[in-house]
């Protein structure tokens, strides 16, 4: 088998269906067009021949298994992907093919005059030589997680034509609305029954993660009272201007922007409305569960404190918590992350451990009772049009997998 022609083939085709997830929507999954891609992959893990194949109507993860080919008992391995893309133009994605990249640009879109240049993204140093999968300059790629998709896949083809690689159970999931933290809740641990999995959801070769943020979202609705300005003194309530408030009020240096490693954070992403009605959206972060719930209690006195100046509050406050650090639950059980880091030190590839400034479905599924430390996919620049994944990356990737369920004894 080629690894490297395989991988490629999986995630440009993959990557051509439109599976953009919807944060608004209340349907499982998010969006109807997700299924294009789950029924794709349900025919395909039978035609390489995995055995209970299935799609959820419940929860809409496809999952499938590889049966063990030797009678010692060994324990049974999961590895997991998601469908969805993030909130950026997904629609006609065009993957390019850079092959023997060697700098410093690649035009994206000629008409458009896109370019990716190492002088912004010195990361594409790393990739002299190799051959690159870039988007158009229009859409995001969708290697996040469509790589991972095809690293699994090719990985399970793998061992099924090889039955000389003995081998205990592994079980595989492709999952709904990663991307807006809501696939995971629905996830059957139970139903999936390993001893500990993996997401397939990283970035650069060498990741290794089992420490994510503890996650929370909040949401306000400011209820204003709209006067003409030349009567409005003392009768004005201007609902954008409490918006301003409760902002002004947060820590300025405490955001994305300006925050790394294990420093939480407060990120305003999206805010709208008018005088008489504003909405806010905002998620909290932080690697620390103390410090996460100071954070929380810091957003909510806040929006007392703005209320306490009005007969009746103008701001409601909806906060909800999305998923917690897996290191909480992993720690009490290494294993996955041992043998992940002996599997790529016998490929010759350096562990990089480090927690994740974000969340993946194993933050979730971890709490559910199964450890699932997240690996590395390839992807580079995720979410936007100058996203981009060598296929050398899905390669060794594909190999750590293969190396993982050949060193489970």
């Amino acid at each position: 088998m080629n690894l490297s022609q395989l991988t490629q083939e999986r995630l440009i085709r993959y990557a051509k269906i439109n599976t953009r997830s919807d944060e608004a929507s209340e349907t499982i999954p998010s969006t109807s067009i997700q299924f294009d891609l789950l029924h794709l992959l349900v025919d395909e893990l039978k035609q390489i021949g995995m055995s209970e194949v299935s799609l959820s109507s419940e929860n809409a993860f496809v999952t499938a298994t590889l049966p063990a080919n030797t009678e010692e008992e060994l324990p049974t391995i999961g590895f997991i992907a998601h469908v969805d893309t993030a909130d950026f133009n997904s629609e006609k994605v065009n993957p390019q093919i850079v092959e023997n990249y060697q700098g410093p640009e690649i035009v994206l879109n000629q008409e458009q005059g896109i370019v990716m240049a190492e002088s912004e993204f010195p990361n594409l140093k790393n990739y002299h030589s190799q051959t690159l999968i870039t988007t158009d300059g229009t859409t995001l790629l969708g290697a996040d997680d469509k790589a991972g998709i095809a690293e699994i896949m090719t990985a399970m083809e793998y061992f099924i034509k090889h039955p000389e690689i003995k081998h205990g159970k592994v079980r595989v999931a492709f999952g709904p609305d990663e991307e807006i933290g809501r696939g995971a809740e629905h996830f059957d641990a139970e139903g999936f029954a390993v001893d500990f999995a993996y997401t397939m959801d990283g970035g650069p070769v060498g990741e290794l993660e089992y420490e994510s943020f503890n996650a929370a979202a909040a949401k306000l609705q400011v209820t204003g009272k709209n006067i003409h300005p030349g009567t409005a003194k003392d009768k004005m309530i201007n609902a954008i201007t409490l918006l301003n408030q409760f902002i002004s009020q947060l820590p300025e240096d405490e955001v994305p922007e300006k925050t790394e490693g294990r420093q939480g954070f407060y990120h305003v992403t999206e805010m709208s409305g008018t005088v008489d009605e504003a909405q806010l959206s905002m998620i909290i972060r932080d690697h620390d569960r103390e410090i996460f719930e100071q954070r929380k209690t810091m957003v909510q006195e806040i929006v007392e404190g703005i209320n306490q100046a009005y007969d009746k509050a103008p701001i409601a406050l909806e906060l909800k918590d999305q998923y917690y650090n897996m290191a909480e639950v992993i720690k009490k059980d290494m294993r996955p992350v041992n043998l992940a880091e002996q599997a790529m030190k016998e490929l010759e590839i350096e562990p990089l451990i480090k927690p994740i400034r974000g969340g993946t479905d194993g933050s979730v599924i971890s709490f559910m009772g199964i450890p699932t430390p997240n690996i590395f996919a390839g992807g580079e620049n995720m979410h936007g049009r100058y996203e981009f994944v060598a296929v050398e990356s899905m390669v060794k990737a594909t190999e750590v997998i293969i190396k993982i369920v050949s060193l489970n004894k």
